[in-house]
């Protein structure tokens, strides 16, 4: 199956990601090394990246390049609408143990739809608390989620929610985790 960027959403996204992470066109230029004019012909989809750029610019949002590749041609009557499991796109790949795939047609909505493989042993050993409302369904194999302190461990049908609290995961089973995770506002 074919990966490329499609012009068409690549400056979409990237402003999206820019502006999510309140960052302003001279922060990122500046961290890339690159113009406010560029960056804005980058975001309008007049200039395309070249491979370099778009890694310093992955690096300044906090994603993987990978998710600028992971957009597959689709039916034109399912653009924006409908997402193919073959056509999910990769999202960041910030800890080990944790695959991230895009569920949401693309990263423009107040919410993300996020389908996310926890590896057996996995686990984030520290807490993160983000100013978001998440919620998560397993699917498939056992999840322990810390909040704010307390450990809840999850099967497949349970479902949690976080409200900016400090928050970790393990998945201390010897099988893979697989859990559907909608978090508002979108953080990727």
């Amino acid at each position: 199956m074919p990966t490329q960027t499609t012009s068409d959403s690549l400056g979409q996204d990237l402003r999206v990601l820019r502006k999510r992470r309140g960052l302003t066109l001279a922060e990122v230029g500046e961290s890339v090394g690159r113009s406010v004019g560029w960056l804005s012909q980058v975001e309008r989809d007049i200039s395309e990246p070249s491979m370099d750029e778009l890694k310093a610019l992955a690096k300044t949002l906090g994603v993987t390049t990978r998710s600028f590749f992971g957009k597959i041609p689709t039916d034109p009557r399912e653009e924006g609408c409908v997402v193919r499991k073959g056509a999910r796109r990769p999202l960041s790949a910030r800890l080990p143990g944790l695959i991230e795939e895009l569920l949401s047609p693309d990263l423009t909505d107040a919410f993300e739809m996020v389908h996310s493989t926890f590896a057996p042993g996995s686990g984030r050993s520290d807490d993160v608390s983000r100013a978001t409302q998440e919620v998560g369904y397993i699917l498939s194999g056992q999840l322990d989620i810390t909040l704010d302190g307390e450990t809840f461990t999850l099967n497949p049908g349970d479902s949690f929610r976080i409200r900016g609290e400090p928050f970790r995961w393990a998945n201390k089973s010897s099988e893979p985790c697989v859990a559907i995770w909608v978090i508002a506002p979108p953080v990727y």
